[in-house]
């Protein structure tokens, strides 16, 4: 399927690049779920060009759950860390990653 301008990729195996980011915004998801993670997994995402770049990422959080991160990573000349945007919780593994 193409990628429609402005929309999101098709989804993709995560890749070190992706961990990274998730590794950058573990703490505020953790705040942000109310909870802590003992493992926290990129294993799928979807990318969106925008000034700077937007992830959809997939993290296993341990057992049989997932959550869906949304984060903004500005242009690398900005020199500044990913944001995590919003997170959905009680996700599995099996469930589309879809924009929200």
């Amino acid at each position: 399927m193409p990628v429609i301008p402005g929309g999101f990729s098709d989804p993709k195996t995560a890749t070190e690049e992706e961990q990274l980011i998730c590794n950058a915004v573990k703490n505020k998801a953790e705040e942000l779920a109310g909870k802590n993670f003992d493992e926290f997994t990129a294993v799928e995402f979807r990318s969106q060009v925008v000034a700077g770049m937007n992830y959809l990422i997939k993290v296993h959080v341990g057992g049989e759950e997932y959550v869906h991160l949304l984060v903004f990573q500005p242009l690398p000349y900005e020199g500044k860390p990913p944001v995590l945007i919003r997170i959905q919780t009680s996700k599995h593994r099996d469930d589309d990653l879809v924009p929200f």
